[in-house]
This record gives C-alpha cells, sequence and structure tokens, in this order.
C-alpha cells in the first residue's frame, strides 16, 4: 500500500503536485540557504528609493528603499571577467521567460550550450527560471539578465556567464517590487 510520504514525495519529484517550482524543488535537494543570503531589510544609505544595486564583490542584490534601508537578496555572479559593470535600466520583464545561449556562451563551451543554440522555452527546466529582468543601456538590450536559477546552490557564488541568479522565489518578490525603467547600478 502506497503511504501518503511515498505519495506525496513522488508526486514532488514527478512534479505533479509541485506546481512551478517542482524542479527547483527536486534540484534543490538537501540545500540550505545560507542565513545571510534570505532576504532582509538592511541599512544600505546612498541610492534612491527604486533602485536596484547588485554587489558583485559581496554577491547581494539591494532594493533601495526610504529612509536609507534596503531589502537585501543573495545571488550568484559571473565568473571573472564575464559580469556587467556599471549603469543599466530594466528596458523587460517576462514571467517564465525562454532562453537562448549567446554566441560568445557558444563559442566558449559549445560541448555545452550549442544544442541549445534555438532557444529552450520558458518553464520549470529553464535556465533563466521563473522571472527575468532584462537590462538596457541606450535602449540596446545588454544581453544580461536578473533571473530565477533552478541551480539555488549557485547563490552566493561566481559561476554564471555573467547574469544575477537568484532563488525563484526571491526573483519573483523583486519582480513583482520594480517596474520597466528601474534604475540598476552594478558594482
Amino acid at each position: 500500500m502506497l503511504s501518503r510520504r511515498c505519495f506525496v514525495a513522488g508526486g514532488i519529484c514527478t512534479g505533479i503536485l509541485a506546481g512551478p517550482f517542482a524542479a527547483s524543488a527536486h534540484t534543490a535537494g538537501s540545500f540550505q540557504l545560507d542565513p545571510r543570503f534570505a532576504p532582509q531589510t538592511v541599512r544600505y544609505p546612498g541610492y534612491g528609493s527604486g533602485t536596484i544595486v547588485v554587489d558583485i564583490s559581496n554577491r547581494f542584490l539591494y532594493l533601495s528603499l526610504e529612509d536609507d534601508t534596503a531589502r537585501r537578496y543573495g545571488v550568484g555572479v559571473g565568473r571573472a571577467g564575464l559580469s556587467l559593470k556599471g549603469a543599466a535600466v530594466v528596458g523587460r520583464k517576462a514571467e517564465w521567460p525562454s532562453w537562448r545561449p549567446t554566441r560568445n556562451m557558444v563559442r566558449r563551451n559549445p560541448e555545452k550550450y550549442a544544442r541549445y543554440a534555438n532557444g529552450v522555452p520558458g518553464g520549470r527546466n529553464n535556465p533563466l527560471g521563473a522571472r527575468a529582468l532584462y537590462l538596457y543601456r541606450g535602449g540596446r538590450d545588454t544581453l544580461y539578465r536578473i533571473h530565477g536559477t533552478n541551480e539555488p546552490s549557485s547563490i552566493g557564488r561566481s559561476v554564471s556567464n555573467g547574469c544575477i541568479r537568484m532563488l525563484n522565489d526571491h526573483v519573483i518578490d523583486l519582480y513583482e517590487r520594480v517596474p520597466v525603467g528601474t534604475q540598476v547600478v552594478v558594482l
């Protein structure tokens, strides 16, 4: 006879009961987020309310609030030499975005990325996760994103091809708080 625990665990692993985050729950396994990377309100002066600031060195993204505070999230960032630096703006937002590796990603690692050259539709197995904020400069897409991830263990690390990764539930929270046009500063 099938126990309730077995039924629920099986449903989560196959995505039957887990809903849109089945891949994240399954991929996470025994992953435990370091508490310092959990969303929290911190003192953070120097930026106007509503500005997103990404501190690559310390692996944090800050959404500036009023009264010199910010909502801070832990992030995964690009490997050395692959990160965007400076000012940008959120030029577009997408829920469950599709993804296509850049030509440079395919060139650097064809074994890993060439098979995705035609793109991957949005969904649980997509590398951009549940939401994406597309970063623009001068009205042009920089090809860098702030997005969810199906690799939760990458939070707090330098592992990406340059994008800013967040846990899916954290990027959903940020996505709901910022409009297109939000200023972004990457330090």
